[in-house]
């Protein structure tokens, strides 16, 4: 009973954690309906479940027949053998879920529920299918033995007291096995079966043990904890977190691989908004500057910092289901020459305009505004005009959520306006045009009862003209007039109070559009030392932009439906190629979003969101399994990802896709409701679009990779058009304008404006600043929203096609931002639209990583004997079947290295080598041990040339010191006959006069003796004594660590020959006496402070240094060949073998 307890309660487990898959179970036979399925890739994932959580059902019911242990094999196959290196097949089997006896840390034996097994190939689930029959068929001939007599209390007891002793044990299992799984660093290395539960549990017991970071193979994953890290809008918060290795690494292999190559590097942030991109982008860009940069204290970064800060407040803004969301796409280009970063790029792409004048339910306008509010002083209120206003009483604040923490927001907008100083510019400017925008939303134009439209809030549109420098009367006209051309005719118009209330908001949204803008521009002037690539989100790629702007303004993200011109396709490829040497980039694009309700601009991001997913499916699981496909090397697993193509010509297909739709609707003038009408026409086959419910004719739903998204299409066209009218760009010509900065704003389309003499024409322009400064027609701007944001997203994919990808998956741990809680759920969508489980598994089982023969032996010849290598390119297979062999031999070697049961195989193909994450991290880790070793051998063998070349010059010294020493002795002797004849005079002397002197040390020659008479101030002599830390009653010491003296200049080694100045000791006689005169040999420094170290008849003495003195005969030779030996020892060996 309590076994069918404990199964009915984790099936219950099951159906709560997966609660698409509704499980009945009855008369044997388990049925399973599919229900909602909220993205394409959880549906995939679901229809290969059911197979496998079916052949679980049967094999738990069997053990229970049979009353077996849940923590017995689910198969009575064989273990896998031990790994093996093998050509052409994987050492280690593939692993899945059922097929396979479970590893001790398996999902039977760790007390979890298994949501999903591997994905393999179709033929490996028919022969686990297979294997799982025949394995029920003999579970059912063995009898079962059953009790009929009902147990006493004895019985029970003992069998409570059975049972809790392995309930103990279990637990303590399984906190041994969180363990294992927090230290467990790279998800391919996982034991026993690789399915979602065992993915989601590793990472929940890194993340308890706060370790955020986990790799597989060459990706790294990042789950954000949401720990408070104080203002995130500044660059510098980074600084009291500590850095994480893995992303170091990443930073580190970008720049090695930069730097050996010359190839671009491109690190590549993608995941769901909230998951943390940006931070971790802030910290890859810190630790960048800390490898190649000069770290943070350097003027780059912090202007960099300054301009993170003032862009991060201007661009991140509070949504559902993120309070610091970004909604301005970053590309930071940092251009890398020599391994030293000189230059450094910000690229913009700016979509949520709308947000600036109508935030939706719940959520906020951009942080500055409300920043601004709390930090003003009321003198800076006054010249602005916002005297009395708050969050309550503007219009453009009021509809979305109005809470604010105004001591934090007055705080990070003091930080904000230091930025703009470090940047150079002008604060006054930029809040000028912002409080400009805030009153612009208080402005409400009305039906009059003439022709003319009547104003509500006539004090603010005073307000705002007397910022932006413009007359109210112009300012008026320009939003309440329209100029058209009809055939030739130049026709002047009274707009509506609608339309009227639009062209306000057009005149909004393009103030702060180009001022963020213009900030980019300037942040990205600073130290510019030329480039060929534009600054801004609408200027980016403008010089390659203008070579083929044709043949791309209208271009598919993915290029699957139409075609181009080959010759103006080459050319921009070429042109990019060349303006993207050198740099290593950071991506940091929008992710992907389900806001109610989702608009144009939402869609857009769902389509970057949907391009970068795409762009990792194509070069981590595309390219790999057609490489294989092509060159006929045969993979025991095969992934079956999700592909999102589909999606993205539903989308962004040239002729039908949705966009292009969108853009002959809003060229014929058609209605919300027309458009919605031809795209369900068109689509009405495509799995990807579907009909929400209840019906609307202004909606329509689109099944993402992430999730299915309901898009309201009511203002579609108006946001598409994104035009504002000449009448109002004219309005801030220099001539009628006193702002510069306001003028400065319209600068290019100005330009083009006043080219010709009749002003204005009836023409239209871009809200946002882009490149297009053509006209089309006379009437309206060349490019739309979506075609503007198609180009910009085209020359992205190009500059990272031409770029070696590094790729960081960025995951939410919780829905509510909740600091330290991992909610499963969660993480396991994002799992699951991440594809991370098929990433893990191509990377433990597949053939992930191929390369050139020639590149492989370059690389890893020196794991090698060399004088074997063919090194020609004609026998370059050969070369890599040596190393391969080389690699074999090293792994059956050392044991360590085959511990792993990640797949260590390899194959030869037609052009390239392929090889397993496991073998390319053994090469790896052979490679980094080999070039140790030769590097410890090169220096090895240098030091001792070095010696030996020293040793001719160090031995004629010591001749010299040697002659000088035998020319000496017979100078002693007499001199100690002499001193023996002066010590008894002294001695009768002393006698004598009944007083003992202590004899003073003589002068040195030339020094005039000392004046009696004059004494030095004994206070001052302990202050200054005391000031130095020297001792009155010894001399300052000579450092015991210094293997040398100085004397002139010159550095003079030991041994060292001297001359003493006084006997020593002064009381002793015999042999071991040094008399005045005699030269001695000094061996080194003695540890006895103010000493040296003479050796005497083979006594090593103790002698104060002031008691000797540098004998000059042989110094100049010792000198040049001690100062030629201190050189050599100066010099620092860095030596990279390979």
């Amino acid at each position: 009973m309590t076994r069918r307890l404990g199964i009915k309660s984790r099936y219950l487990a099951l159906s709560a954690t997966t609660p698409e898959v509704t499980i009945r179970t009855k008369s044997g036979n388990r049925m399973i309906s599919l229900g909602y399925a909220s993205s394409s890739n959880e549906a995939v994932h679901l229809q290969q479940r059911l197979r496998s959580l079916s052949t679980e059902l049967v094999t738990l019911r069997n053990r229970l027949h049979v009353n077996q242990p849940a923590a017995h094999a689910t198969s009575t196959a064989p273990a896998p053998a031990p790994a093996a290196v093998t050509v052409q097949q994987p050492a280690v089997p593939p692993r899945s879920a059922v097929n396979a006896t479970p590893h001790p840390n398996s999902a039977a034996d760790r007390d979890f529920v298994p949501v999903s097994d591997t994905i393999i190939s179709t033929k490996c689930r028919l022969s686990e299918k297979k294997h799982l029959h025949h394995h029920h068929q003999q579970q059912q001939q063995q009898p079962v033995q059953t009790d009929p007599s009902p147990p006493t209390a004895v019985t029970l007891k003992s069998a409570v007291q059975k049972n809790e002793q392995p309930k103990q044990q279990q637990q303590q299992q399984v906190a041994m096995r969180a363990v294992g799984c927090a230290e467990l660093e790279d998800l391919i290395h996982l034991p026993g079966p690789l399915t979602e539960d065992a993915v989601l549990k590793c990472l929940q017991a890194r993340f308890c043990a706060s370790h955020f970071f986990t790799n597989v193979g060459p990706i790294l994953l990042s789950v954000n904890p949401y720990h408070d890290v104080g203002n995130p809008l500044t660059l510098t918060s980074t600084r009291g977190v500590a850095l994480s290795p893995k992303l170091l690494k990443v930073v580190q292999e970008a720049v090695r691989q930069q730097s050996e190559t010359g190839y671009p590097q491109a690190i590549i942030l993608s995941g769901t908004s909230g998951s943390g991109k940006t931070y971790a982008s802030m910290l890859l860009l810190r630790q960048l500057f800390d490898v190649a940069g000069g770290g943070p204290e350097t003027d780059a970064f912090k202007h960099l910092a300054a301009a993170f800060t003032v862009l991060r407040s201007l661009g991140s803004a509070k949504t559902a289901t993120n309070s610091e969301s970004s909604r301005i796409g970053h590309f930071i280009e940092v251009q890398v020459t020599d391994g030293a970063l000189y230059r450094t790029k910000i690229h913009c792409y700016f979509l949520d305009q709308t947000r600036v004048i109508r935030p939706l339910p719940n959520e906020k306008n951009y942080h500055i505004f409300y920043q601004m509010l709390a930090g003003l002083t009321q003198d800076e209120r006054v010249k602005l005009n916002l005297e009395g206003y708050s969050p309550h009483n503007l219009k453009y604040l009021q509809c979305g959520d109005t809470r604010q923490d105004e001591a934090e927001d007055a705080a990070r907008f003091q930080a904000w306006k230091a930025c703009l100083g470090v940047l150079g510019i002008p604060f006054l400017d930029v809040v000028r045009v912002l409080a400009a925008v805030l009153l612009l939303g208080n402005v409400q134009f009305v039906d009059g009862q003439g022709l003319e439209v009547d104003v509500k809030g006539d004090v603010e549109l005073k307000a705002v003209a007397n910022l932006l420098g413009v007359s109210n009367v112009a300012l008026f006209r320009g939003l309440t007039y329209r100029t058209h051309n009809a055939r030739g005719q130049l026709v002047k118009s009274v707009c509506d109070a609608n339309m009227s209330n639009m062209t306000r908001d057009s005149l909004a949204k393009a103030l702060y559009c180009r001022t963020v803008a213009t900030i980019v521009r300037r942040a990205n002037s600073l130290k510019r030392l030329g480039s060929t690539l534009g600054t801004l989100s609408s200027d980016s790629n403008e010089s390659v932009h203008n070579q083929a702007e044709v043949a791309s303004q209208h271009a598919s993200t993915i290029g699957t439906a139409g075609s181009k011109s080959s010759k103006s396709m080459t050319a921009l490829n070429n042109a990019v190629r060349h303006a993207t040497d050198g740099f290593i980039g950071i991506l940091d694009m929008f992710g992907f979003e389900d806001p109610k309700p989702s608009q144009l601009e939402h869609l857009c991001i769902n389509l970057c969101a949907e391009t970068m997913q795409h762009f990792y499916n194509t070069h981590i699981f595309k390219s790999s399994i057609e490489s294989c496909r092509d060159e006929g090397i045969h993979c025991e697993v095969e992934v079956d990802y999700v592909d999102n193509v589909p999606c993205i010509d539903l989308i962004s297909s040239l002729r039908t896709g949705l966009l292009s739709m969108l853009d002959v609707e809003c060229s014929i003038r058609g209605t919300a409701e027309s458009y919605i009408a031809k795209v369900k026409v068109q689509h009405k086959q495509n799995p990807r679009l579907f009909e929400p419910k209840p019906l609307e004719p202004r909606t329509f739903g689109i099944q993402h990779f992430a999730g299915r998204v309901v898009y309201d299409a009511s203002d579609f066209l108006d946001t598409n058009k994104d035009v504002v009218p000449d009448d109002l760009v004219a309005v801030f010509h220099k001539h009628m304008c006193n702002f510069g900065f306001a003028t400065h704003l319209f600068g290019s389309e100005l330009k083009a404006l006043y080219s010709v003499e009749t002003v204005p024409r009836g023409v239209s322009f871009r809200i946002s600043p882009t490149s297009h400064t053509d006209l089309l027609n006379g009437d309206e701007p060349v490019s739309t929203l979506t075609q503007d944001f198609h180009t910009r997203l085209d020359n992205l994919l190009r500059t990272l096609v031409h770029a070696r990808p590094h790729f960081v998956r960025c995951l939410r741990s919780n829905s509510a931002e909740t600091p330290g809680r991992f909610d499963r759920g969660t993480v396991m969508r994002q799992i699951r639209s991440l594809q991370v489980l098929e990433t893990v598994n191509l990377m433990a089982g597949g053939y992930p990583h191929r390369m050139r023969f020639k590149a492989f032996n370059v690389r890893y010849r020196l794991l090698a004997p060399f004088s074997k290598l063919r090194r020609i390119d004609d026998k370059a297979i050969e070369d890599c079947h040596l190393i391969l062999q080389c690699l074999q031999q090293a792994m059956e070697e050392q044991p360590k290295l085959q511990q792993s049961a990640v797949s260590t195989s390899w194959a030869l193909g037609k052009r390239h080598i392929f090889l397993s994450e496991g073998a390319r991290q053994q090469l790896e880790m052979l490679r980094a041990a080999t070039r140790h070793q030769g590097a410890v051998l090169i220096q090895s063998t240098w030091r001792g040339w070095r010696v030996r070349r020293r040793w001719p010059a160090l031995r004629r010294s010591l001749e010299l010191q040697q002659a000088a020493s035998n020319t000496a002795t017979a100078t002693t002797q007499q001199t100690r006959s002499t001193t023996a004849a002066k010590t008894t005079a002294t001695s009768a002397t002393t006698t004598t006069t009944g007083s003992s002197a202590r004899p003073r040390p003589q002068p040195i020659a030339g020094t005039p003796p000392p004046d009696p008479n004059e004494k030095c101030d004994q206070k001052m002599i302990q202050q200054t004594c005391t000031l130095f830390g020297l001792d009155l009653e010894r001399p300052p010491p000579v450092p015991p660590s210094r293997p040398y003296t100085v004397t002139g200049n010159t550095k003079l080694g030991y041994p060292q020959t001297r001359v003493m100045k006084m006997p020593f000791p002064e009381d002793a006689s015999g042999d071991n006496v040094l008399l005045k005169g005699e030269t001695v040999l000094v061996i080194g420094a003695s540890q006895r402070r103010g000493h040296l170290v003479v050796e005497h008849n083979n006594i090593n003495l103790h002698v104060p240094f002031q008691f000797l003195e540098l004998k000059p005969v042989g110094l100049a030779s010792t000198a040049v060949v001690l100062s030629q030996t201190t050189e050599d020892e100066e010099i620092k060996v860095r030596i990279s073998v390979g």
